[in-house]
């Protein structure tokens, strides 16, 4: 008698359904697991940054988010509001956006790549703070120089500036019918840490901007310039014409701001009454994004800088905040806002912990000319002198 075989369907639909469910599960736990490990990292993050550099500021956010992204914003509730091409929440975005917080790697920006290898190359990264009103709000850019243009011995040509005696702005004779200056003390000390650093127009024979540092023409002369006319918008006003290469034996790039925080000290000593101080430096663009026409006049624009790592940055923003809005306001497109720089592999304090009145601006670049440099000094010792008075007002300070 033979037998048949009997499949229960029943029961293998069953195991089949049981199986189908094990497998959703098991995915459904792979996914919340990856999303699991996405959150805590990207916690991690978070946690890590909070509260030690400007980079979370809301401030900073807010300043850095771009008009495309509030426009997108808008669309997702208004109709039509859309554009054709989605700047923020296309997938492309948004992916993009994602990997670059996790990773710190710009996969638009092939530099951030080998950053994350090649020392000093990632180290000049800045988030801004406040926008100016130039049309063009690229970031500042800070080039370490070839090691055969500042460092070694001294240059024995050049006329050396003794570091222990800042040299006073001269102190022009007022008029008639002119005030004399409203604070007279000293209040206001200009200096240059990269003292070296130059512009091409200015040298002979020169157009390699990696060679634009000069022992004598640099921007030690603009900040001469801003320091005099602090002095005829009435701050009293010392500037340290101090070349760091040409006098500090065995100069080495790297030290630049221990050698001027020894000029900060001794001219803090020899003038008691030293309050705001301002490292003046030139930035390493080209010249269409350091440059600004107004009234058929180019001038060269500026840049803010705060260092993230110093603890106090908050400080140091106010007074800069202060100022980059007094020159925005009256010439507006020369201040390309504040920026802060952490410069993970650099300094990234500036010497800002030295005051809370302590900022560094930059003025122009290795294309332009120190008249063009010379005209923004003059507008924006209009705007130094405009915040010093008012602060010294408030304090009672003459």
């Amino acid at each position: 008698m033979k037998r048949i075989a009997v499949i229960n369907m029943s029961k293998v639909r069953k195991m089949m359904l049981e199986a189908s469910l094990i497998t959703k599960v098991g995915i459904y736990l792979s996914f919340f697991t990856l999303g699991l490990f996405l959150a805590l990292g990207t916690g991690s993050v978070v946690q890590s940054k909070i509260a030690t550099t400007p980079l979370d500021s809301m401030k900073g956010l807010a300043a850095s988010v771009s008009n495309e992204f509030f426009l997108d914003m808008l669309g997702l509730e208004v109709p039509h509001l859309n554009q054709e091409e989605q700047y923020t929440f296309s997938p492309r975005h948004v992916m993009g956006f994602a990997f670059r917080f996790i990773t710190n790697i710009n996969p638009a920006d092939p530099k951030s790549f080998l950053s994350q290898e090649l020392p000093g190359l990632g180290g000049d990264q800045s988030i801004v703070l406040h926008q100016g009103q130039a049309a063009d709000n690229s970031p500042p850019v800070d080039l370490m120089p070839s090691s055969d243009v500042v460092q070694g011995e001294p240059d024995s040509s050049a006329q050396p500036v003794p570091t222990l005696e800042p040299t006073p702005a001269p102190t022009p004779e007022p008029a008639a019918n002119q005030e004399p200056p409203k604070i007279t003390r000293n209040v206001a000390f200009v200096y240059q840490t990269h003292s070296n650093e130059s512009y091409l127009p200015e040298l002979k024979g020169i157009d390699n901007p990696d060679k634009a540092y000069d022992s004598k023409i640099n921007v030690t002369l603009v900040g001469k310039k801003l320091a005099e006319q602090l002095e005829k918008n009435g701050v009293g006003s010392v500037h340290s014409e101090t070349i760091y290469p040409n006098v500090v034996k065995g100069f080495k790039y790297p030290f630049s701001y221990k050698y001027s925080l020894k000029t900060l000290e001794e001219a803090a000593t020899a003038h008691p009454d030293l309050t705001y101080y301002f490292d003046i430096h030139r930035d390493s663009q080209p010249r269409d994004k350091t440059t600004v026409t107004i009234d058929g006049k180019d001038y060269a624009q500026v840049y803010f800088i705060i260092g993230g790592k110093n603890p106090k940055w908050k400080a140091n923003e106010q007074f800069a905040s202060q100022i980059h809005q007094a020159l925005d306001k009256k010439y507006p497109g020369i201040s390309k806002g504040i920026h802060a720089k952490t410069e993970t592999n650099s300094n990234g304090i500036y010497n800002q912990n030295f005051s809370p009145n302590s900022i560094l601006i930059e003025i122009g670049g290795p294309y332009n000319t120190l008249e063009e440099s010379y005209r923004t000094a003059s507008y924006l010792s209009e705007a130094i002198s405009q915040v010093i008075l008012n602060a010294e007002k408030v304090s009672g300070g003459s």
